[in-house]
């Protein structure tokens, strides 16, 4: 794909939309960008970059935007909720128009679906279920071309749901739910970032193929090897009782909907947590697109930090 081709992406204004826009817009692509409705002009989004404020299920609206692109970058994801109708706006029901609008498109572009690894095990959450549903509905479309990639936990500038626990870590606490032997796949927004990129240019190797991708360390990392990557080895190590999470989880539900917001922690997500291993292997899309990562979680850390110093200068 032509370094000046025009990419549509979703989801760009959340903490991995808003990198993968940026380094689109480095690399000389013509970005246009969903935003909702309601926004005229969304400041978190450079002006370099066309914004269209038209819904994620207005699929006469994603016509004729899609009509106008080389590529599609579905990011758009509900990550919160306590149950199955807050995940399905736009893990479901925003993919299904997507794919609707493209079908409509004489000449239909390529989608890449950023989704998750949660989507590999779609009976322990509702989050983990609406992005394995979301997948499912590619898979009914072969007379299109997509992909879709599966990324681990993904940290960096920007993020908040990684950030507590490397913070705590970095001042010498790391505090887990996950068992002492588990085993966990990372990933920098960077390479994640270049990880598209690097579709962009061989989408055509990667039809109809679904890549868990992480930053390359074999087996993942354990928490020791987290601790000892953030902090340097200063570090104490505490593991969150089960019984606690699942208290903690049930209160939470019960309160957000007392209250109408949207919780992080429930008890699916506790399930995710405490699972023995979420691990990725990067062979297949490296194969089919020779992306390799290039931050380790050490080094992705020391950015991370250094770039958190120099904003509170």
């Amino acid at each position: 794909m032509r370094a000046d081709s025009s990419v549509f992406i979703t989801g760009a204004t959340g903490f991995i939309g808003q990198h993968l826009v940026t380094a689109l817009l480095e690399q000389g692509h013509a970005v246009r960008a969903l935003v909702r409705p309601e926004k005229v002009t969304d400041k978190r989004i450079p002006a370099a970059c066309e914004q269209f404020p038209v819904g994620l299920s207005d699929v006469d609206g994603l016509t004729a935007i899609v009509a106008g692109c080389d590529a599609v970058i579905y990011c758009a994801g509900n990550v919160r909720g306590s149950s199955p109708d807050d995940f399905l706006s736009a893990n479901i029901n925003g993919v299904r128009a997507m794919l609707e609008a493209l079908q409509r498109v004489s000449r239909a572009p390529p989608l890449l679906l950023v989704s998750s690894l949660a989507a590999s095990r779609p009976h322990l959450s509702d989050y983990s279920f609406s992005k394995h549903a979301g997948e499912q509905l590619l898979l009914g479309r072969p007379s299109l071309a997509w992909t879709i990639l599966r990324p681990p936990a993904v940290y960096g500038p920007g993020d908040k749901e990684m950030l507590p626990v490397f913070k705590m870590a970095r001042r010498g606490l790391l505090v887990h739910a996950g068992p002492a032997d588990q085993r966990l796949s990372l990933l920098h927004v960077d390479d994640l970032a270049r990880a598209v990129l690097a579709w962009l240019a061989s989408w055509q190797q990667c039809l109809h193929k679904t890549y868990a991708i992480d930053d390359g360390r074999p087996d993942g990392y354990d928490w020791p090897a987290i601790g000892e990557a953030i902090s340097g080895g200063k570090y104490r190590q505490l593991i969150l009782p089960r019984l606690l999470l699942d208290v903690t989880a049930i209160s939470n539900v019960m309160l957000a909907k007392l209250m109408g917001y949207q919780p992080m922690l429930t008890p699916g997500k506790v399930r995710e947590l405490v699972q023995a291993d979420w691990l990725s292997d990067n062979c297949d899309f490296t194969a089919a697109t020779g992306w390799r990562p290039n931050l380790d979680l050490r080094t992705g850390a020391q950015q991370l930090f250094a770039t958190l110093s120099s904003e509170l200068r």
